[in-house]
């Protein structure tokens, strides 16, 4: 088995997922396909050379149809040979883009591979894949009895499971918001972005005070009926936005970086993916956590940086509560509450910022988890090369 070694990682602007957002009037094949084309360019090889594209799309309807990531390919002037197919598992699809890819690589059925993935959620909402009078979880209401619920409702189980109030769910946001201007003031991310524009849903004065203004954005009276202990802390500014963008990954064998004479900027370490309850849906990252550390034959305590992807803070602060991480080690430019999260992009955006922000901290080990829809986690350990 050869390694699988990242040699670039790059991202698009994160924009308003909304008419308004920078990034509406772009197709999101052709957002993806900018994405590829500048990938390759900065890496400096011949997009000829790759075996296979894998690109992550949660709402595969509309404008994301009929593999997207073929259309994207086709349209960055890649050679009609470079083949492409589009995978979903939902928030995590291109993190797991990024899996396939590795694992294509180790097991030697790639040379060379780009993981990566887009959402344009102002072109295609969340949620309209899914048409009018169908219901795709039909068959579970035997397993199932009481119903599942929506996400934002997973988040409020989860704050009041592990207790966490609404003081410090917003303080957390407010702090995404500050280490994310923050980052982008000093340049920090300027390496890792396909071009230099701020991420629209930033917000450097935002503060604790501000978000506490917000109102609940998730209840509801009879989901109130069913879950007494629910007290409706999340809102529009402790969870993540809705947003346009795309990112992607080169990767490939050790062996063949040599001969072609390129510097790998790390290495695979570990691959975890995991289940858990559908009903809280979002804390699979917890298992994930202890599941990739165990392949990796490593501790919490080794992982110098940690990308947790901020779908609402709870999820964040619950793992947190449950694997003892050090929070000023997590998700230090900001996570998805400031960046934004365009669902099929953000598996490898969070890995394109993972590699820059190691590098820029001499840092050894990076750990990227995320929570996906009907409770699962992708989790990845990297380490430089």
């Amino acid at each position: 088995m050869c390694d699988a070694v990242i040699i670039e990682a790059v991202r698009t602007p994160i924009a308003k997922g909304r008419p308004t957002g920078a990034l509406h009037g772009e197709h999101p094949a052709g957002l993806l396909a900018r994405t590829l084309a500048t990938l390759v360019e900065r890496a400096g090889i011949d997009p000829a050379l790759v075996d296979d594209v894998i690109g992550g799309v949660v709402t595969q309807a509309g404008d994301q149809a009929a593999n997207l990531t073929r259309t994207a390919v086709l349209a960055a002037g890649f050679p009609e040979s470079v083949p492409a197919m589009t995978v979903d598992r939902q928030c995590g699809s291109s993190q797991q883009a990024v899996h396939i890819a590795a694992q294509g690589v180790r097991s030697g059925a790639y040379d060379i591979a780009i993981a990566c993935g887009v959402e344009s959620m102002s072109r295609v909402p969340m949620g309209s894949a899914v048409t009018p009078g169908s219901d795709p979880f039909a068959p579970l209401r035997e397993r199932y009895p009481e119903g599942l619920v929506g996400q934002g409702v997973s988040a409020e189980l989860i704050a009041a499971r592990w207790k966490i109030a609404r003081e410090e769910l917003d303080a957390f946001a407010a702090e995404s918001h500050r280490r994310a201007a923050t980052a982008y003031a000093a340049g920090a991310f300027d390496r890792e972005l396909a071009w230099k524009a701020p991420d629209e849903t930033v917000r450097p004065t935002t503060t604790p005070e501000i978000l506490a203004g917000l109102k609940p954005a998730y209840y509801d009276p009879a989901v109130a009926e069913r879950f007494p202990e629910i007290d409706w802390r999340i809102t529009a500014g402790n969870a993540s936005p809705i947003n346009d963008g795309a990112a992607a990954v080169l990767i490939m064998g050790a062996d063949v970086a040599e001969r072609l004479g390129l510097r790998p900027r790390a290495r695979f370490r570990a691959f975890a993916v995991t289940g858990d309850d559908p009903l809280l849906m979002l804390t699979a990252i917890i298992p994930a956590t202890a599941k990739v550390l165990a392949r990796a034959g490593l501790s919490l305590e080794d992982i110098d940086l940690f990308e947790v992807n901020e779908a609402f803070a709870p999820v964040v602060l619950a793992w947190q509560r449950e694997t003892g991480a050090d929070l000023d080690r997590v998700n230090v430019r900001g996570g998805a509450i400031a960046i934004g999260h365009p669902l099929g992009a953000s598996g490898a955006r969070l890995m394109t910022t993972l590699v820059h922000a190691m590098e820029d901290r001499d840092a050894r080990y990076g750990l990227q988890t995320m929570c996906e829809a009907g409770g699962l986690a992708n989790a990845t350990v990297i380490e430089r090369s």
